[in-house]
């Protein structure tokens, strides 16, 4: 449960008890607290909101980014910069290249290969399918989270020698100790299913892992929705086998 949720309804409780609220507008009342509980953990879960404005976030300077404007969860930010100071000790520059992305930049990202020429010919579910490989449904991305970055580059076959071979070296060894472990490695009987292996990146667990087993309970296929191909979720299993369907040190 995000702590927001937990203020709300400790207050609604509080109300109750000192202005003598009948038993059973009581429970109207925590039904109704319930009910906003759920909204905000699914609006969170979705990105249905500004990390810029929200108070558990933190801004990444241009110093950690390929690029100026990523925001983190201030704890997933604290973190990194530690892994980063001592990566720099070994002569490795871990830089950022995605952070946090809301419903709506991961709508951009969706509509714009959903409507690419090379996937026109395909129906609704094998177009969404192939998109998937690599890229979320609006409202399923970790990176909504505020817990994911994506580092360096966004090619694999980079990780396999010289420099991107030693950053990734250094991560898989060095990287749990902040906190972050890879969610989308390759897949195998263990992770059968959902995106395909992506070296670049890394979940900061101490939060995503909680996120995750809110995602588990709160979250439902038919809260997907508002673009394009949503009507495809529920028949691919988004949460069951993309959103769920991550390395077990993330789960």
């Amino acid at each position: 449960m995000l702590p927001m949720t937990k203020i709300i309804i400790h207050s609604v409780l509080l109300a109750c008890l000192v202005f003598g609220v009948s038993s059973s507008s009581a429970a109207d009342t925590t039904h109704a607290s319930k009910s906003v509980e759920h909204k905000q953990v699914v609006d969170y879960l979705t990105g249905r909101f500004q990390p810029s404005k929200h108070p558990a976030f933190s801004r990444v300077p241009k110093k950690y980014a390929n690029r100026s404007g990523f925001y983190l969860r201030t704890e997933a930010y604290n973190a990194f910069q530690k892994m980063h100071a001592a990566a720099k000790k070994q002569g490795i520059n871990l830089v950022i290249r995605s952070a946090t992305r809301n419903f709506t930049n991961q709508h951009y990202i969706w509509e714009r290969k959903w409507k690419s020429k090379s996937r026109a010919n395909l129906n609704a579910s094998a177009r969404a399918l192939n998109i998937l490989k690599f890229s979320s449904m609006p409202g399923t991305s970790r990176h909504h989270w505020g817990t994911e970055i994506d580092i360096n580059s966004f090619n694999n076959s980079w990780f396999t020698y010289g420099e991107g071979l030693r950053l990734f070296n250094w991560m898989n060894n060095n990287a749990a100790k902040y906190g972050f472990h890879r969610p989308y490695t390759a897949k195998n009987k263990n992770r059968p299913n959902g995106y395909n292996e992506e070296k670049w990146h890394w979940s900061y667990t101490p939060l995503s892992i909680p996120m995750l087993r809110d995602a588990y309970q709160a979250l439902s296929n038919d809260d997907i929705r508002g673009f394009s191909g949503s009507n495809t979720a529920s028949k691919i299993g988004i949460k069951e086998n993309y959103i769920l369907g991550v390395d077990k040190s993330c789960q």
